[in-house]
C-alpha cells in the first residue's frame, strides 16, 4: 500500500514551499447555499489513509479521505468547493502552475497551495484533475502510477491510445478512474433513463455563447461529448453509420458541429453543438412509440408527453397526458464528486468509468475526422 505523510518535508529543491492559508470562518458557502465549517488542517491530523482496494477488497475506515485538486481554473475551483463542503473529506491541497491562483483559491477553502501535482501527490488518497485536455494523459498517468485515485474532467484524453494508457494503469494499481461526464448526474437525466422503453429518435442541442474556456479542443470534445456519453449510455447498440458536418468560426478548431448517428438497432440520433451561439441552450429529446421525453439540462427539468391507454384506431385516438418534473435544488457536480468518494470508500466501479470515457472519445474522434475530411473535399 502507498504510504502517505501529513506534512511536506523541508526541501531545498522545492521551487516554492507549499502555501497554507486559513480562511476566515463563513467566508464561503457550500453548493446548497448553507454556511459550512471549512475543514481544518493541522500538524496533529492523522496521516492520509492508504488507498482502498477495489471491488471485494475495500475496507471501511473512520478516517477521512484526503483529496485534492490539480488545476484550479473555473472548473477546478468548483471541485475544491465541493470537497471543502464535505464532512468526511479533508481537502489537503490545490495545485496549479499559476501559483498565485493556487494560493488565492487555497485561501478561500482553508487549505494548502502547491505549484504542481508532484508536490501534492504524497499527501492525498485521490485527486480531481481539471487541467487542459492536452495534459490529461501526462498528469493523469503520473497520478495513477502513484496508486492515487483519479477523477479527470472530460474528455478522458485527446486520443484512444492515451485513454487506454490511463485505463490500464488504473487497473494495474487497483485505483479508481472516473471521468467527469457530469450530465450523468443530472437528476432530470436520471429520471429520463427510468422512463425509456424503446427510443426511436433522439435529438440534442448544446449551444453556448463564446468563451475562451475549452477552445483548446474542437467543440465535439468540448461540448458535444456530453451528449455523446448520454446517448451511448442510453442506446445499448453498436453504431452503424455516422454522418457529420461542421466548421471553425473563431480559430482553427471546429466551433459548430452536427452529426447524425444511426445505430444497429434502428435508433437514430441527431446532435448539434455550437460554442458561437447567441443563446445558451442544452436540451435533449427522445421519441419512442408511446411518449416524447424532453430534458432541459441547464434548468434540470424533464417534460413527458405520453399516450394514455391503447390506441384503437386513428379516428378515435387515445388521450395524451403531459407532466413535468423540476429539480431546482439539485447539484450534479456535488453528486458526481460524492460518487467518486463513495467509489473510493467502497472499492466499487465508478458510475462513469474510464471505459465509458473512451467510448465517448472514440465516437467524438470519428466525428471530428469526418468533418475534417469533408472540409478537404469541399475546399
Amino acid at each position: 500500500m502507498k504510504e502517505r505523510t501529513t506534512d511536506p518535508p523541508a526541501s531545498p529543491e522545492r521551487e516554492r514551499p507549499a502555501f497554507h492559508c486559513k480562511a476566515r470562518a463563513g467566508r464561503w458557502r457550500a453548493g446548497n447555499g448553507q454556511r459550512t465549517r471549512p475543514p481544518r488542517l493541522s500538524e496533529s491530523d492523522p496521516p492520509a489513509i492508504a488507498r482502498h482496494e477495489r471491488a471485494g477488497g475495500g475496507q471501511a475506515t473512520d478516517q477521512k479521505l484526503r483529496l485534492g485538486v490539480v488545476g484550479v481554473g473555473y472548473v477546478g475551483e468548483l471541485h475544491a468547493q465541493k470537497y471543502a463542503s464535505m464532512e468526511d473529506i479533508d481537502l489537503v491541497g490545490l495545485a496549479d502552475i499559476d501559483f498565485e491562483r493556487a494560493k488565492d483559491i487555497a485561501c478561500r477553502y482553508n487549505t494548502k497551495a502547491y505549484n504542481n501535482h508532484t508536490e501534492l501527490l504524497p499527501y492525498v488518497d485521490g485527486l480531481s484533475l481539471a487541467v487542459p485536455t492536452t495534459s490529461h494523459f501526462e498528469i493523469g498517468h503520473d497520478i495513477l502510477t502513484h496508486a492515487t485515485h483519479l477523477l479527470v474532467e472530460k474528455p478522458i484524453t485527446l486520443n484512444l491510445g492515451d485513454a487506454d494508457g490511463l485505463i490500464e494503469m488504473a487497473k494495474k494499481n487497483n485505483t479508481i478512474l472516473q471521468i467527469g461526464h457530469i450530465e450523468r448526474f443530472n437528476p432530470a437525466v436520471v429520471k429520463m433513463e427510468s422512463l425509456l422503453s424503446k427510443p426511436i429518435f433522439i435529438e440534442s442541442h448544446r449551444l453556448n455563447l463564446f468563451t475562451k474556456r475549452g477552445t483548446d479542443v474542437d467543440v465535439v470534445l468540448d461540448l458535444m461529448i456530453h451528449d455523446l456519453d448520454i446517448i451511448l449510455h442510453l442506446v445499448n447498440s453498436e453504431i452503424k453509420e455516422i454522418d457529420a458536418v461542421g466548421m471553425p468560426v473563431i480559430g482553427d478548431k471546429i466551433d459548430i458541429a452536427n452529426v447524425r448517428i444511426i445505430f444497429a438497432n434502428g435508433t437514430v440520433a441527431n446532435l448539434t453543438a455550437s460554442r458561437v451561439s447567441n443563446e445558451s441552450l442544452r436540451m435533449i429529446r427522445i421519441f419512442q412509440p408511446d411518449s416524447c421525453i424532453s430534458v432541459d439540462y441547464g434548468k434540470r427539468r424533464i417534460s413527458v408527453t405520453q399516450l394514455k391507454g391503447e390506441r384503437k384506431n386513428f379516428t378515435d385516438p387515445c388521450p395524451i397526458v403531459h407532466r413535468e418534473d423540476k429539480f431546482p435544488d439539485s447539484d450534479p457536480l456535488a453528486d458526481q464528486i460524492r460518487s467518486f468518494v463513495e467509489a473510493i470508500k467502497g472499492g466499487t466501479e465508478p458510475k462513469v468509468s474510464g471505459i465509458d470515457g473512451k467510448k465517448a472519445l472514440a465516437v467524438a474522434l470519428c466525428i471530428i475526422d469526418q468533418i475534417k475530411r469533408n472540409a478537404k473535399i469541399t475546399s
